[in-house]
């Protein structure tokens, strides 16, 4: 029996595959994928990982996905709606609510390093990185992070665009654009790594991200594996609590989050194969960090031939990854506040979206480096400078992988086994390994995870 039903629903299974790929398919797989792959031994890392999105990441996304589904409304309603029904108490609603916070905190940093990515899209098809050497490309960027002005420009289209495109609805909007926005970005991909290829050095390229090496690996690394999975799978963000209550009862749970694992673990694939090709045919660093992206990267394609052409497909294909889980994640605000306060879709959509671009300016300012944005504070072993950073690590590196934990316990102990059978309708073998990884295997690496987050060891 279901509590409630909203009015909403996807128009097909592909529909809802499509928008919970669009919302994994992000920065953390064309952007921190390959930067923490090469940080971390490569092909060792790339196994563990595998791993991490098979035991943990699946089983908990068919968990948050059976809550929406069950519950029909928006992620905290579902998950009291799901206690309730299971005799639980009403704090279990904290799964949602959780979610819903951990979501908005990275909203408000994503979409300005979202907008970052539209405005190298601008600079490369203007020639900025043309036969720039490493000092004006490092300058273009510290330029860039440097000027409020510019930032909040970039920032408030990605926000801008994002939610005009929510308010039209889930079908006229969200739905419609996905089914252009995503092939678009899966053959900019394509030909990303058909450019990368050419340029660089695929065979250490293919070498380094596919040969395990477990001596490169240490027990860090393999956190930052079950970290990451969380982060790119969009896992305990809400987000797919909220598309599992628009999906029709017919689809398969199971399938359907299995698929999106895949087409996720492929884009992570495809981005490193367009990106460690240049790295390694242009001698740089793998375990760079961060400033591969923005900074060694835009060096080594503008150098290639057709370097302007390269350099502004690979920073499109950047954007538009980044852009579909900016616009996946709004849905779930923009649902909530027009389902509680029987408002248009317009108006939730301009409320909440005025609330994350301000949310927004505080990122702006601390890489500007106000001096309202300093904290110089340390939380949960982390130094942290900035609200930037202490949105990134309080979201990313926290209640990411307590909300995992809750929702792990909620649906694998708390939550009647008659109901997750009822909406995951596997076999029993299935069903009885789907239960086990949820109960003994999630919670467990999350709980090392946060162990040693904290400082534990």
């Amino acid at each position: 029996m279901h509590i409630a039903a909203t009015a909403q629903r996807w128009s097909h299974a592909y529909a809802f595959f499509l928008a919970a790929t669009a919302s994994a398919v992000g920065l953390g797989n064309v952007w921190k994928f390959p930067y923490i792959l090469g940080q971390n031994g490569g092909g060792a890392f790339l196994a563990v990982y595998l791993s991490c999105i098979a035991l943990i990441g699946i089983p908990i996304m068919m968990a948050e996905v059976m809550i929406g589904r069950h519950g029909r409304r928006s992620p905290g309603y579902a998950a009291r709606a799901v206690a309730r029904e299971s005799g639980a108490h009403d704090l279990w609603q904290l799964v949602g609510w959780l979610g819903l916070l951990a979501a908005f905190l990275i909203l408000g940093f994503y979409v300005v390093i979202t907008g970052w990515a539209f405005a190298y899209v601008q600079k490369a098809a203007s020639g900025a990185f043309a036969g720039a050497g490493g000092d004006t490309v490092a300058a273009l960027f510290a330029g860039l992070t440097g000027s409020p002005g510019e930032m909040l420009a970039w920032s408030t289209l990605v926000v801008v665009l994002a939610f005009a495109i929510v308010a039209l609805g889930l079908r006229r909007g969200l739905e419609r654009w996905l089914h252009l926005l995503m092939p678009l970005l899966l053959v900019l991909l394509l030909l990303a790594v058909v450019s990368g290829l050419w340029i660089g050095d695929a065979a250490r390229a293919v070498d380094f991200m596919f040969r395990p090496d477990f001596s490169a690996l240490t027990a860090q690394g393999v956190l930052i594996a079950v970290g990451h999975a969380f982060f790119t799978m969009t896992l305990a963000a809400g987000v797919l609590m909220m598309f599992g209550a628009y999906l029709p009862q017919e689809t398969s749970i199971a399938r359907t989050a299995i698929g999106v694992a895949l087409a996720d673990t492929a884009v992570a694939l495809i981005a490193g194969l367009a990106i460690f090709p240049v790295v390694f045919g242009f001698d740089m660093d793998p375990a760079e960090g961060p400033g591969l992206m923005f900074q060694t990267l835009p060096l080594a394609l503008a150098a290639a031939p057709a370097g302007v052409m390269l350099t502004t497909l690979f920073f499109a294909t950047l954007s538009l990854a980044a852009f579909s889980s900016v616009m996946t994640s709004v849905q779930a605000f923009v649902h909530l506040f027009h389902e509680r306060l029987h408002t248009s879709r317009m108006l939730a959509a301009l409320v909440c979206g005025g609330a994350i671009w301000l949310l927004s300016l505080a990122t702006v300012f601390s890489f500007s480096g106000a001096a309202w944005t300093r904290l110089d504070i340390t939380l949960a072993g982390r130094e942290l400078p900035t609200l930037y950073h202490a949105f990134e690590h309080t979201a990313i590196n926290l209640l990411l992988p307590v909300g995992g934990l809750l929702i792990a316990t909620f649906v694998g102990w708390v939550v009647p086994a008659r109901i997750s059978r009822e909406e995951l309708a596997l076999a029993p073998a299935g069903f009885r390994l789907w239960r086990f990884l949820l109960r003994y295997a999630a919670p467990g690496a999350l709980g090392l995870l946060l162990l040693q987050l904290v400082g534990v060891f």
